[in-house]
């Protein structure tokens, strides 16, 4: 069984990816939907990909 908690790999991608989701909300203000999904989709992907 894989231990998460302690993977550091694993815990820079989940805060690269709080970090994203938080910068995403920049162009969403500015009327950038577009962007804002393409960087939110790719900002958050690869915690999946790890």
């Amino acid at each position: 069984m894989r231990d998460d908690k302690n993977n550091l790999i694993v815990n820079l991608t989940f805060d690269f990816a709080l970090k994203i989701i938080t910068f995403s909300e920049r162009p969403r203000q500015l009327k950038k939907f577009e962007m804002a999904s393409q960087l939110l989709k790719s900002g958050t992907s690869i915690g999946a990909n790890i």
